[in-house]
């Protein structure tokens, strides 16, 4: 039986060697570290560069992933491809090596109709005995998907078999609207790095997909939301140097993340290169670096662990 996807389930990033190669004994350790601090699974995403993998690379991370995660959480593949046979291939593999659920954006390159998103959809869904984890990336990769999509899937398969992770903005409204066109049945996961956490946990999430460079703020934080959701003031010492961060990273889209995000996996001494798959369009200058290192003296300070 897959496990059940819900709490804390971060987007592991990809690390790479000199050689520009996945370095598999860092994904491991970073995996170690995942469930140490309390994740309830792992996963990949768009913070895992798998637009830059090839087809081998993408089935190799799935692969260690699985492997890496050992049976302590749920483990979950992004599949979106540009085509539903691709993305079915990818599907197939991720249900092979053992994973738990697949996530799907759905194609970059085209704009869809809404039957072209059922199909798509229907594709993965009826082709493997996998949950579906339909994911809107259009707050920085490709077009948003329509209500009537979400709610013709649900409609068709269940709330067990089709999730979502809607990332379209604005994301609360766009949550909050899905939650009430299924009457509270979707299963909703959100994505922001945790820039929107507190307002998406009061519209009824699932859970949350961040990356792992603050993971364990985030723990900390889903875990007090879900026992004293009104408790201000254990609440927001600790979520404002998470927005601050993510608000330095969103300035320049997913180069922005992958930026910082690695340089932070570095700063932690998780790993030991922040190298990212080129080209990329963004890079981290000295100034906001700096940024970076004061507002992670505070998010450190305000989850009770002595800086670095």
């Amino acid at each position: 039986m897959p496990r059940i996807l819900q709490g804390v389930l971060p987007i592991i990033q990809t690390p790479f060697n000199d050689n520009d190669q996945i370095d598999t004994e860092t994904l491991r350790r970073t995996a170690d570290w995942a469930y140490a601090v309390g994740a309830e699974g792992i996963g990949t995403g768009m913070v895992s560069e798998i637009l830059r993998l090839t087809t081998d690379e993408r089935n190799s991370l799935t692969e260690c992933l699985v492997e890496s995660s050992a049976g302590r959480g749920a483990v979950f593949a992004a599949v979106g491809a540009e085509s539903g046979h691709q993305a079915l291939e990818y599907a197939l593999h991720a249900e092979r090596v053992g994973c738990d659920a697949v996530m799907a954006a759905p194609p970059l390159l085209s704009r869809l109709s809404v039957g072209a998103h059922l199909d798509y959809y229907r594709r993965l869904a009826e082709g493997v005995n996998l949950p579906v984890i339909v994911q809107d990336a259009s707050s920085y990769v490709g077009q948003a998907i329509p209500l009537d999509v979400y709610t013709g899937l649900l409609d068709r398969y269940g709330s067990e078999k089709i999730l979502f992770k809607p990332e379209a903005a604005p994301i609360g409204p766009n949550l909050s609207a899905l939650r009430d066109a299924t009457q509270g049945q979707a299963r909703i996961f959100e994505g922001s790095g945790g820039i929107l956490l507190v307002d998406s946990f009061r519209r009824g999430i699932t859970g949350t997909m961040p990356g792992m460079d603050l993971l364990d703020g985030i723990v900390a934080l889903w875990r007090i939301l879900s026992t004293v959701p009104e408790n201000t003031e254990a609440i927001y010492p600790l979520y404002f140097p998470i927005c601050a961060l993510v608000a330095l990273q969103l300035q320049a889209g997913l180069d922005g993340f992958l930026a910082i995000e690695k340089y932070l996996l570095v700063r932690r001494g998780l790993w030991t290169s922040d190298r990212r798959r080129p080209p990329y369009s963004w890079s981290l200058d000295n100034e906001t670096a700096s940024e970076v290192d004061r507002l992670f003296a505070q998010f450190q300070l305000a989850l009770g662990t002595s800086p670095t």
